[in-house]
């Protein structure tokens, strides 16, 4: 019996923050025990001696630092996705990005031996500053693009599975207008098969990084796009801007909450709640 990417996706979805933490916590432990043992073996190689609980603290030390620092480069791969237009962008964010990892994990990693070896008799010491954040950058420089590979291409199968959405291509003779038409429905291409997702049925569009997620039927599409690019497409009777990163269906819309802030939380039949900001918070009143 066939499952269907929706269908196999839906399964998943119960399971998915279980593995993607065990993911990156199995990735740790793997890598630290490898390579503690690897590390015992070239120090009686070369006839050094040395405790054998060292490389292990040295590989702990690391991993945890690693484990601490993924959230942050989960969360700035989204505010900077691949963009093939803008490549050279891409590359010079994420250059930043993987000096700042490097810091960050050097930093945390000696402080963490630090704290290990103060229970012992040895004391450790990190070497120069200046040669040592050298070679460990060239080590985890690799290990950034490597990340930035594993998450990105994650990102693209999830994508694959819940389909990704694009405006559907009108052919007409009819001369273009200024202002063209809302589209009544976008094209969703999903794992080599097409489905037309009216306009009508999304209830909020979210913003993520290049993408626009329009939420349909409990899926969420990817569209490429801007939020203002969709804003200026959609039906603006039927849509409005809420905030920065949300479009609402104002016939979804079941509960606006007032805060204290001037803001306010509004509540869709189907439970979901999004923020509305005191920016847009007259787009909700009626014309």
């Amino acid at each position: 019996m066939s499952v269907s990417g929706p269908e196999l996706l839906q399964r998943y979805r119960p399971w998915q923050r279980m593995f993607e933490v065990g993911f990156w916590l199995s990735l740790c432990v793997i890598n630290a025990v490898a390579n503690s043992i690897t590390q015992v073996i070239d120090f009686r190689r070369a006839g050094e001696t040395l405790h054998t609980w060292q490389p292990a603290v040295w590989e702990t030390s690391s991993a945890v630092a690693f484990l601490l620092l993924t959230p942050l480069v989960v969360w700035f791969t989204r505010q900077w996705p691949p963009d093939w237009n803008r490549w050279r962008r891409f590359l010079a964010w994420h250059l930043l990005g993987s000096l700042l990892f490097s810091f960050g994990h050097v930093v945390l990693m000696v402080a963490f031996r630090h704290v290990a070896y103060s229970f012992t008799e040895l004391d450790y010491s990190f070497g120069n500053w200046g040669i040592e954040l050298m070679y460990e950058y060239l080590k985890d420089a690799r290990t950034y693009a490597g990340m930035v590979l594993m998450i990105e291409g994650y990102r693209f199968i999830l994508r694959r599975l819940q389909g990704e959405a694009r405006w559907l291509d009108l052919q007409t003779d009819e001369p273009c207008n200024d202002e063209p038409a809302a589209p009544e429905r976008f094209l969703v291409k999903m794992l080599g098969r097409e489905y037309l997702v009216p306009a009508a049925r999304i209830e909020f569009a979210q913003a993520a990084g290049n993408y626009v997620n329009l939420n349909a039927d409990g899926r969420a599409y990817p569209l490429r796009s801007t939020m203002k690019h969709l804003q200026q497409k959609l039906d603006s009777g039927r849509f409005r801007r809420i905030h920065r990163s949300y479009i609402v269906n104002l016939e979804f819309v079941a509960e606006i909450e007032p805060l204290e802030s001037g803001d306010a939380r509004i509540r869709l039949h189907s439970g979901h709640q999004l923020p509305c900001s005191r920016r847009y918070r007259s787009a909700l009143h009626p014309a």
